[in-house]
C-alpha cells in the first residue's frame, strides 16, 4: 500500500490489487476511508467521514490531482 501523499491527518494510498480499476486514491484517517476517482474527481465510496469532511478531503484530492495520478502511474506502470 504504497503511500502517495500526506496531508495533516490524512494518508492518501492505493493497493496493490487496484491495478484493474481506473486510477483512484484511498484516504484514511483513524478508521475512517473512502476512495476518490482521479480523472474526473469524483467520490466512488465513503466509510465513515462526515459529508463536511468529504468536501474538505475532496478540495485537497482536486488540488493534488496531478500529483495523486502521477503517484497512481508511477507505482502500476514505473
Amino acid at each position: 500500500m504504497p503511500t502517495l501523499l500526506r496531508v495533516g491527518p490524512y494518508r492518501f494510498f492505493c493497493y496493490a490489487g487496484d491495478r484493474d480499476e481506473p486510477p483512484h486514491v484511498h484516504v484514511e484517517r483513524d478508521r475512517e476511508e473512502a476512495k476518490f476517482w482521479l480523472s474526473p474527481v469524483r467520490l466512488q465510496n465513503n466509510k465513515g467521514f462526515s459529508r463536511t469532511e468529504i468536501n474538505g478531503i475532496q478540495k485537497l484530492v482536486e488540488e493534488h490531482q496531478q500529483q495523486l495520478l502521477a503517484g497512481w502511474n508511477d507505482f502500476f506502470n514505473g
